[in-house]
């Protein structure tokens, strides 16, 4: 019987399978708090009302015993979930070392990643990855309910989409590969097969970084939409984080509330969100005492400084052409810019997702590969993209972890994922 579906059954008497929390005793009554991945639950263990074996059981176990729980459901307000069990039987299925490594006390956070493995087991960690999940699945309802296609596009490539750090590996006999920063220009193909289109999967970045901004491998959700051109492409942002920020409130506030999250800041994230020219940003910022100029990409600390006191994502649009990548779309109003845009979430979260018009002019794009000092020819198939029927199209990238601890309300993207891989860990 998974926890969760103890309030069916009360009165009933159910086996409930999982691991040891807590313990304790007054000698002839105890308690042993057990979850099960669904929920935690309380089961009481009356010494005169069990076999003098199964109250020796109790003896045995320690934090992290797996066991199962045998006994009759009672309704209880003070216990965890509003139910427990009056237990009848007790089996140690899978015993623990009393030396358990993580203890109910504060402990350093290399410790803990040095032990990820079991640290995912505590209660924060594992509210964490079911919000996770529920955004995962959100954006995937997202796109299907908008007639997107999921399309998935390779992890290893001989083409780079971004300027920060590649990681190679030799490939055969066709020279080195790269682990896949992006999937977009792959996707920009999949879009003139199939119109609306969107991948999801793992990329990485070699930067030696060491922020709580940044990991070695995250994952990305990118969407090409053919025929959209760059204001449509942030209307398309705007609606998936409504959505998924309501999503999170609607089924998963118990594990806001164990993340201690303020779900009033998420309650105001409504469309539509503020938007601002690059050159008024610099301005704003210079303004509010940075030292950006003209022409400066923006980094974390003038992204919290432009958007202090915003209570919605603000859209930052259409940044310098040198502080953007090559398949950016020369922004016809001033050419020294690009169509693009930055989401940036509120509360000092910075940039969660960024996007643009893609370039879909032949010339101006072999122009723009060339200035970057790229090999053309690991580029020629993409340029087929405009050689043969080219068409105005958008997409952008949505950093996952990014997007999960500003909603978690996280101040490390390492406990976004499951196993962070970060320039100095690599282990689990």
């Amino acid at each position: 019987m998974p926890i969760r579906r103890l309030g069916q059954h009360v009165g009933e008497v159910v086996t409930v399978r999982g691991w040891v929390t807590h313990l304790r005793s007054s000698g002839k009554v105890a308690f042993v708090v057990a979850r099960d991945g669904h929920g935690s639950v309380q089961a009481v263990l009356v010494k005169a009302d069990v076999t003098p074996e199964t109250w020796d059981v109790f003896a045995r176990l320690t934090q992290e015993s797996a066991v199962a729980l045998t006994g009759t459901v009672r309704a209880d307000a003070r216990a965890p979930g509003g139910f427990e069990l009056q237990l009848r039987d007790l089996t140690l299925t899978g015993p623990s070392p009393v030396d358990y490594p993580i203890q109910p006390k504060e402990h350093g956070v290399d410790f803990l990643l040095d032990h990820r493995h079991l640290w995912l087991r505590s209660a924060r960690q594992a509210a964490i990855l079911r919000v996770r999940s529920e955004i995962e699945q959100g954006i995937h309802d997202f796109f299907y309910a908008r007639d997107f296609v999921r399309v998935d596009t390779p992890i290893l490539t001989a083409a780079i989409g971004e300027r920060s750090g590649l990681f190679s590996t030799a490939y055969f006999d066709e020279g080195e590969a790269y682990l896949a920063q992006t999937g977009q220009l792959y996707g920009e193909a999949a879009a003139a097969a199939l119109g609306r289109i969107y991948t999801f999967g793992p990329t990485f970045r070699a930067e030696k970084s060491k922020t709580r901004r940044h990991l070695a491998e995250f994952w990305m959700i990118e969407p090409e939409v053919a025929f959209a051109d760059s204001a449509d492409n942030m209307r398309l942002q705007e609606s998936l984080v409504v959505e998924l920020v309501a999503r999170v409130l609607d089924r998963r506030r118990p594990e806001l509330e164990e993340l201690e999250r303020d779900a009033g800041a998420l309650e105001r994230v409504v469309a539509p969100f503020p938007r601002i020219e690059y050159t008024d940003a610099v301005r704003t910022l210079q303004s509010r005492g940075s030292n950006i100029t003209w022409g400066d990409d923006l980094g974390a600390e003038d992204e919290a400084l432009l958007v202090a006191g915003a209570e919605r994502p603000v859209f930052v649009c259409n940044y310098p052409k040198e502080a953007k990548a090559f398949y950016m779309k020369e922004n016809p109003a001033d050419p020294r810019t690009v169509l693009c845009d930055d989401c940036l979430a509120p509360e000092g979260y910075g940039e969660i997702i960024g996007g643009s018009q893609r370039e879909d002019d032949h010339d101006k794009l072999e122009q723009r590969i060339r200035a970057e000092g790229l090999p053309l020819d690991a580029y020629q198939w993409y340029l087929d993209l405009r050689r043969y029927g080219t068409f105005v199209h958008s997409g952008f990238g949505l950093g996952l972890e990014r997007t999960i601890a500003w909603i978690c309300g996280l101040q490390h993207l390492r406990e976004a994922i499951p196993f962070p891989r970060m320039m100095n860990r690599l282990r689990p």
